[in-house]
């Protein structure tokens, strides 16, 4: 990890909803969400927090090393239907070793949707998966 990654960091982007991130899209997986209204299923708010937070990180990781989520406290506080667009914003607000702690809030077109905290590692690639195939009994996992 770059020592020049510091708090203050922030990152935004913008994803605009459809049917595919709506709670019913769930439901391939978890039957439960099939007749759910279609909003933007808190499942893919958490995602995109995820992601966003994978690209404000990228730049300042070494070529091996990757960012694992391992805190999601985030509130989702207001539906967005499909068609409009959601903002995430994301900043850094500590660093401690190789977890780093985000801010995070997420906006629709009228306002504030969801906001809390997010915390990846940042691991090396390759140890990583040679501790992940060890538990998982498959060197094809390396």
């Amino acid at each position: 990890m770059n020592p020049t990654l510091k708090p203050g960091l922030r990152r935004v982007q913008e994803i605009p909803i459809d049917v595919e991130l709506t709670v019913p899209a769930l439901s391939g997986a978890f039957a439960g969400f099939a007749d759910m209204p279609p909003v933007l299923a808190t499942a893919f708010m958490v995602g995109f927090i995820e992601w966003t937070c994978i690209e404000a990180l990228r730049p300042y990781l070494e070529p091996d090393e990757r960012s694992l989520g391992t805190l999601v406290d985030v509130t989702h506080v207001a539906a967005t239907p499909v068609g409009m667009t959601v903002t995430a914003e994301v900043e850094i607000v500590e660093i401690r070793g190789r977890k780093v702690r985000f801010k995070v809030a997420c906006r629709n077109d009228l306002g504030l949707i969801g906001d809390g905290f997010h915390e990846r590692a940042v691991v090396d690639r390759r140890k990583f998966m040679a501790r992940f195939a060890d538990k998982a009994g498959d060197a094809n996992f390396r």
